[in-house]
Order: structure tokens, then C-alpha cells, then sequence
């Protein structure tokens, strides 16, 4: 099972969650099964509008859950709003079990609005 997690500013909009998706996917290759993000930002129109798009079910992981994931990148303001040091690390790894491990740490959108992470089990 392979989990991609997003990671998004209310000012992105699909090309930013799309250029993130083709970065990670470089470095990661193969196809995704699910893509999560933080349980609120998962009934976001965006969110959803890129689950369908992909062609895959849209899911989105608490709080407490990600808080649970150590992840390798740390950024100081997703600490202080999530819980964790990457939103799209924590719910990628949380999403594929737990015996899941990152086959692609973040990536940043070039516009900078969204991040993107592949987790899998």
C-alpha cells in the first residue's frame, strides 16, 4: 500500500497540489493507492477536487494520529499547528500502517503551497 500525503496553504489551488504529486513521484516512482492529509484540510473542496482527479480515495488522518509520526523533516510551524514535523510525512506514514516507512521525504510545490510525501507498507 502506498499513501501520499499532502500537505497545503489555503491559497493553493490544484496545479500547486499537482506540481508537488509529479515531484515526489520523481523520486519515488510507481502509483499511489491513497491520498491523505490532516482530517479537517480533507473536507476542503481542493483536497477532494485532487482525489478525484488521481482517481483515488481522498482520506484524512487526525491529529492524534499524526502526532503519533516522527517524521525527518522538521519545520517549527507545522510543530506548532499539527503535532509533527511535516503534515505530508506524518499522514503519508500514518495512512500505510504500521510497518510503514518514507520512499520519498516532502516536497515543496515551486509556488510553495504545497508539500507532498510517499509512505508505504
Amino acid at each position: 500500500m502506498r499513501a501520499l500525503g499532502i500537505g497545503f496553504r489555503a491559497a493553493a489551488d490544484l496545479s500547486s497540489l499537482q506540481d508537488a504529486l509529479q515531484q515526489v513521484l520523481l523520486l519515488a516512482g510507481g502509483g499511489i493507492d491513497v491520498v491523505v492529509t490532516e482530517s479537517a484540510k480533507s473536507r476542503e473542496k481542493l483536497f477532494r477536487e485532487f482525489a478525484q482527479v488521481m482517481g483515488v480515495p481522498g482520506l484524512g488522518i487526525t491529529q492524534t494520529d499524526l502526532e503519533q509520526m516522527i517524521t525527518p523533516t522538521q519545520s517549527q510551524r507545522i510543530i506548532d499547528k499539527f503535532g509533527t514535523g511535516s503534515l505530508a510525512e506524518a499522514a503519508a506514514l500514518a495512512a500505510a500502517g504500521p510497518d510503514a516507512r518514507l520512499v520519498a521525504e516532502r516536497v515543496i510545490s515551486g509556488d510553495g503551497m504545497a508539500t507532498a510525501a510517499i509512505a508505504e507498507s
